[in-house]
């Protein structure tokens, strides 16, 4: 039997860039926290039980408050989408319709209000999420439920009021943060994501240049002593002429086929135009996906047919990004032409005259 191992939702991959990673809530810590808080609630609620006419909309309001909790976490989005957070803006209402008609008139533990604590937590770091407009609401929500409940008890509505308009301190606040704290995090997360296309811009001018040099200093050490040669006068013997004519092919070489300059493969073109052998590399980008493994194969397989060559032509063609094969290799000589395949993990597939 097979398990699919199931990632932690605190280690994703991409971590959201607004005001909640400011905040540490994409954090093992933040997880914790809302643990801690979920269970605190429970412990309190199932203490303070006295009076209760019913459980079960005791235990409904716990679970959706801490669905509330843990989606101001793991729901992505910055704000936070209109559906997620109207629906947790509703779940403060429902709450207080599940609870407050089961408890007892007058209220004999004052610790049974504490249901209000979550819904005021997710009002609060609505704002955090920006969605301050429905933190609100929930909010207006959740003090006209409790003096809806107080009044058709018989308690007044101003005890309504007492009870839940404490909570309105949290929200107040976190409203405040949206309005200052949001844009500035917005702020920072431009200037980190500036800052980090800057330093990939210089590396990559870094790398071109530190590239240009190395081919300056590779052309100086392959050209130069041909170049005073030629600059010196007088005539050529049969084997410089010979040398002139592989190193123009070196270099044509490295111009039309960079996916080919490796050593092996300039080794056995060198052996094989020494041979008499014409020899022509071409590269169409095919290669460039290639892992080290797979590269170190192809260019020995190419290597070793180039050196079982002994005559003709040879064409040799890396194909393409995205085709099937990765290359071609065409031998023209006096028995014919045989093609030569190569697939993507680097051997040869097909030999064809």
């Amino acid at each position: 039997m097979k398990y699919s191992r199931v990632q932690a939702p605190w280690k994703s991959r991409v971590q959201r860039a607004d005001a909640t990673a400011l905040l540490g809530m994409q954090t093992p810590g933040a997880w914790l926290l809302v643990g801690y808080y979920i269970a605190a609630n429970v412990l309190v609620t199932f203490t303070s039980m006295d009076g209760v006419r019913s459980l079960a909309p005791i235990v409904a309001a716990l679970v959706a408050s801490a669905a509330g909790m843990i989606g101001l976490i793991v729901i992505p989005g910055d704000p936070l989408p209109h559906r997620a957070a109207a629906a947790m803006m509703a779940l403060v209402p429902v709450n207080c319709a599940l609870v407050l008609p089961v408890l007892s008139i007058p209220i004999e533990n004052s610790l049974q209000t504490s249901f209000l604590g979550p819904l005021t937590l997710i009002c609060a770091f609505l704002c955090v999420r920006g969605r301050t407009a429905f933190a609100l609401g929930g909010l207006a929500l959740m003090i006209a439920s409790c003096m809806i409940w107080s009044s058709a008890t018989g308690q007044g509505a101003t005890y309504g009021l007492s009870l839940s308009a404490i909570n309105a301190g949290p929200v107040l606040m976190a409203t405040f943060f949206a309005i200052t704290l949001r844009p500035l995090a917005r702020s920072i997360f431009d200037l980190r994501a500036q800052n980090t296309a800057r330093v990939a811009a210089e590396a990559a001018a870094a790398a071109v240049l530190e590239e240009r040099d190395a081919q300056l200093n590779r052309l100086d050490d392959l050209a130069r002593p041909m170049l005073e040669r030629i600059a010196g006068g007088g005539a050529f013997t049969e084997e410089e002429a010979l040398t002139c004519r592989l190193l123009e092919a070196q270099l044509r070489d490295t111009l039309r086929a960079p996916g080919l300059s490796d050593q092996t493969v300039g080794r056995a073109a060198r052996s094989a135009r020494c041979r008499g052998v014409e020899v022509v590399l071409l590269d169409d980008k095919g290669s460039d996906d290639l892992d080290a493994a797979r590269r170190a194969t192809f260019v020995a397989e190419i290597a070793d047919r180039l050196d079982d060559v002994g005559s003709g032509l040879v064409t040799i063609r890396i194909l393409p990004p995205h085709r099937e094969r990765l290359a071609t290799m065409l031998v023209s000589d006096a028995s014919g032409v045989k093609r030569t395949e190569f697939g993507r993990d680097g051997h040869a597939v097909v030999d064809a005259q």
